[in-house]
């Protein structure tokens, strides 16, 4: 067995990145989380031939056209339900990925899609903003779940060593999506008036992709183990994604993590809130997962092509800059997923937040002393600030920060939060920027430094830790270090008896398949 072994310098059995955890990271970002960013800007290029169409439906049905404000409110009420839908789709994750699997659920909120795409790809022959609408808002539910259920996934799935990596993979994938429907937004693509059906359509093609394929792919072996107690199905799905690695130690270490559960039974989300063992986890997905919003990067993507015509770029060449910010998120994505593992998650959060911070600043001093090229140099820097880390890495300490029995509950308050923090800054960014002015970027300086500076204190490096010893880690600080040292150290406990028996089944496994 010694050749199956791949130890670190410190003598920890580590995992490599194999062609399956590559394939099923890609598959699962590219059919799922690519969704999200594609719908987040998908909407911008057509915006004026959406809103010609509502204003001709109007005319068709009631003899009489909308006025300015009630076709802006219609347009958007288009936009922002795809915020709501999320918001829904955030609350349904804990049911869904404990009755279903993580894999199961992505495959299954496939329909969804399909659904959506047909909706808004048939809304014109039928004559019917409302299919636009209702197709925005079953994205929405859709890119609420999967925007949970994909790092879950990933990051159940990833040896310790690995976990970052995989989990900032679907961070690149939402950039590439948004860089992708810029792209094909241009006018010399899909940007014209006949084309904006399919353009927002086109969300059927990856997911038929992943439809294809991701069943061929193992659940969670994780879930398989600590919630299903299927030893053989947990067995094989461990050898399919790793490659010279110590499985029964693998099993151990997920034994280890249930002889420290107080139970197997998944946590709802009200019994997450009363558990005072995980009390600094939760205020830290909640700081964590407010501030991403609230850093001012929606109003950043609301204000970019204003700040770009008062830089004296003009106006016809604004959608190809536009698609050069897209290609900077990428780039600035990549960045933050090939050094996560070496620098780990507070230097990418930290170092984020705090460029993103003084980029708002600077914003502020620009358009108060009429510097636009610094305005621009600034919009770049919140981007690439905000991709390097903070897109990505809230969602991978989600999985963290939490054991197997609270991460569901612990997904579902981190993104409905999420979403409604979005939604709240698309709603009153208009009106604060009304009242406040040059001076509104101000509070998203504020936002970030404070996230920033919570993150420096209060959260330590979860890098290359086992989901136990991040547990333990924050122990003292949420006054249960004795509790949980004595719950680890429980010789007789039933549910012990039930878990001993996985380290020699496993053993029993290799030795037939050596035979063999």
């Amino acid at each position: 067995m010694a050749e199956e072994v791949l130890l670190a310098e410190d003598g920890k059995c580590v995992g490599s990145l194999t062609k399956s955890l590559l394939a099923v990271a890609f598959l699962a970002s590219f059919g799922s989380s690519m969704l999200y960013g594609y719908n987040l800007a998908v909407v911008n290029s057509p915006a004026e031939y959406i809103k010609a169409f509502y204003n001709q439906t109007m005319v068709a049905r009631n003899r009489t056209g909308l006025d300015d404000k009630t076709l802006t409110l219609f347009y958007s009420v288009t936009v922002s339900v795809f915020a709501i839908g999320g918001m829904v789709g955030s609350l349904t994750v804990g049911i869904l990925v404990t009755r279903f699997g993580r894999k199961g659920t992505l495959v299954r909120i496939t329909c969804l899609v399909f659904i959506a795409g047909a909706f808004m790809g048939f809304s014109r022959t039928f004559g019917s903003p409302e299919m636009i609408i209702v197709g925005r808002f079953i994205t929405g539910v859709h890119s609420g779940i999967s925007l949970s259920v994909v790092p879950m996934y990933l990051g159940e799935i990833a040896p310790k060593n690995l976990r970052g990596f995989l989990g900032l993979v679907p961070s690149i994938f939402i950039c590439l999506g948004v860089f992708i429907a810029q792209i094909l937004g241009l006018h010399e693509l899909l940007g014209k008036e006949e084309h904006w059906p399919l353009f927002l359509s086109l969300v059927v093609i990856p997911t038929m992709f992943q439809l294809m394929l991701l069943p061929w792919f193992p659940e969670s072996p994780r879930y398989l183990l600590l919630e299903k107690r299927n030893v053989h199905a947990t067995i094989t799905a461990l050898k399919w994604y790793r490659s010279k690695v110590n499985i029964q130690a693998e099993i151990e270490e997920m034994q280890e993590e249930q002889r420290s559960m107080s139970s197997v039974q998944t946590v709802s989300v009200i019994g997450l809130m009363k558990d005072r063992s995980v009390r600094w986890q939760v205020i830290t997905i909640v700081v964590v997962n407010i501030g991403m919003q609230l850093s001012g990067i929606d109003a950043i993507w609301f204000y970019t092509n204003t700040i770009f015509e008062n830089a004296g770029i003009p106006v016809p060449q604004i959608q190809y800059t536009t698609v050069g910010t897209g290609a900077i998120e990428v780039i600035a994505g990549c960045v933050g997923c090939f050094t996560i593992e070496r620098l780990g998650r507070r230097p990418l959060m930290i170092g984020g937040f705090t460029f993103m911070g003084i980029c708002c600043a600077g914003i502020t001093l620009s358009l108060m002393f009429q510097s636009h090229y610094i305005s621009v140099a600034c919009v770049v820097g919140i981007i690439a600030g905000f991709c390097i880390g903070p897109a990505g890495v809230p969602f991978l300490i989600t999985a963290e920060l939490f054991k197997q029995s609270h991460r569901p509950a612990a997904y579902t308050v981190a993104g409905c939060l999420n979403w409604l923090s979005n939604f709240t800054i698309g709603f009153v960014f208009p009106f604060l920027q009304m009242s406040a002015g040059a001076y509104c970027y101000l509070v998203f300086f504020g936002v970030c430094t404070a996230v920033a500076a919570y993150v420096f204190f209060i959260v330590p490096e979860t890098k290359n830790k086992t989901f136990v010893e991040i547990s333990q880690m924050f122990a003292a600080r949420n006054g249960m270090l004795e509790e949980e040292s004595s719950e680890l150290g429980v010789a007789n406990n039933p549910q012990l008896a039930k878990t001993n028996g996985y380290g020699a089944v496993v053993l029993q496994y290799d030795v037939m398949e050596k035979k063999k």
